[in-house]
């Protein structure tokens, strides 16, 4: 007999734990157009493979009740994240333009808005720790050096040892989780897991997909498929601890296969109460400390709705629907140039990623990773999603008809 049960549950049945309204923001951040994998409950009943742990049976709508109740308040763990957007390298391009941009306005190396970039390519290895919402630790590791960001109630702490620089700020609990719930840069399978699950439609399957060890621990496996062609997702398939339903790992696999666009797993993990001094933090000697200023990022915040980030927009809309959504919106412009900005790393940069097309909306550039793909028209019109270059284009032409 199968140790899972098939389940026809409508997805409307599992709207209470999983929300169903799309951020349009998605399809302009990569990484958070991993919220475009909706779920709708499958019927496809799963067997373990040899060796795998044997499992009580479960349901997948089941297993999306345990994720959303997990409550998880207290751990410490690595975590191996790999992204891989196919994206040329940018040699030292990327670091400097952030570094520059720090130094130009009077920043710190340490701020965390300029490591932004270093979790969007390659593998990176990651220390964390949690002990409820006031005391967290996430600490990214070089071959020769490690960047920190402390939480501990209304401090937050970050520190590069490479620069020997520190960044401080503090704020009411309250205030600082409010202000940076929505901002924070996905970095634990968790995270990543909450933004495929954040919406739900009948355009998805998801059915438990087997169980699995990882980091030590039981888990079952959760697989989140498109039905519709079209798409440039192949499929996510999130690890769940058996025991207290925390994801454990994440994998987003493209539909043009090879590696893994995203692959964030722990490969340790313990549930018990980090000793406190995990979260201490004293500046070390010599070290240069920046102080956050009023109005630091306010304009890297994430939009709060749907209204606040099209009203940064010139009449935004969304075309389709599931997993072939795309974005459509005019930036008032005349297209993205390429080739022609003087910097010979930006302009090659470009394009590498930039495809000319043709059809009834004129003329434009498709810029492409294994991901997310983006035509901007001559005109200055963006049409952007998870799809393929051709769905780009018959969008676009279907708009001027």
């Amino acid at each position: 007999m199968a140790p899972y049960e098939s389940d026809d549950t409508r997805a409307d049945e599992v709207d209470d734990v999983r929300a169903g309204r799309r951020k349009a923001a998605r399809y302009v951040v990569p990484v958070a157009v991993v919220g475009v994998a909706a779920a709708t409950i499958g019927l496809v009943p799963a067997l373990a493979d040899s060796g795998d742990p044997d499992l009580p049976k479960i349901t997948a709508q089941q297993l999306i009740e345990k994720i959303a109740k997990s409550d998880v308040q207290q751990l410490s763990g690595t975590v191996k994240i790999s992204t891989d957007l196919g994206l040329p390298s940018l040699g030292g391009l990327e670091s400097g333009l952030m570094s520059g941009a720090a130094e130009g306005d009077g920043g710190s190396s340490a701020d965390p808005q300029s490591k932004l970039l270093e979790l969007a390519s390659g593998t990176h290895t990651l220390r964390v720790a949690a002990d409820g919402p006031d005391k967290g630790k996430i600490s990214l590791l070089d071959s020769a050096a490690e960047y920190s960001v402390i939480h501990n109630g209304d401090e937050l702490w970050a520190y590069d040892s490479k620069s020997n620089e520190v960044y401080h700020a503090t704020a009411p609990k309250s205030e600082r989780q409010k202000e940076h719930k929505d901002e924070d840069v996905p970095a634990t399978p968790k995270d990543f897991a909450d933004e495929a699950l954040k919406s739900v439609d009948d355009t998805t399957s998801v059915t438990v997909d087997g169980t699995a060890q990882v980091a030590g621990r039981d888990a079952y496996k959760l697989l989140i498929k498109p039905k519709q062609s079209g798409s440039t997702v192949g499929a996510i398939s999130i690890a769940v601890d058996a025991k207290t339903g925390m994801p454990l790992k994440f994998t987003l696999t493209p539909a043009s296969g090879g590696a893994a666009v995203v692959d964030a797993g722990f490969t340790k993990v313990d549930f018990a109460k980090p000793a406190a001094s995990t979260f201490d933090f004293t500046p070390p000697k010599g070290a240069k400390v920046t102080e956050e200023k009023e109005g630091d990022h306010a304009d890297l915040k994430a939009p709060k709705s749907d209204e606040d980030f099209a009203s940064g927009l010139d009449g935004l809309k969304t075309l389709g629907k599931g997993w072939n959504s795309i974005a459509e919106f005019d930036t008032g412009g005349e297209g993205m140039p390429t080739g022609g900005s003087g910097n010979g790393d930006v302009d090659g940069f470009l394009n590498s990623l930039g495809d000319h097309v043709t059809g009834t909306f004129g003329s434009g550039t498709v810029f492409s990773t294994r991901l997310v793909n983006a035509l901007i028209t001559d005109d200055g019109k963006v049409y952007a999603g998870a799809v393929t270059k051709d769905a780009l284009v018959k969008a676009a032409n279907a708009a001027v008809k």
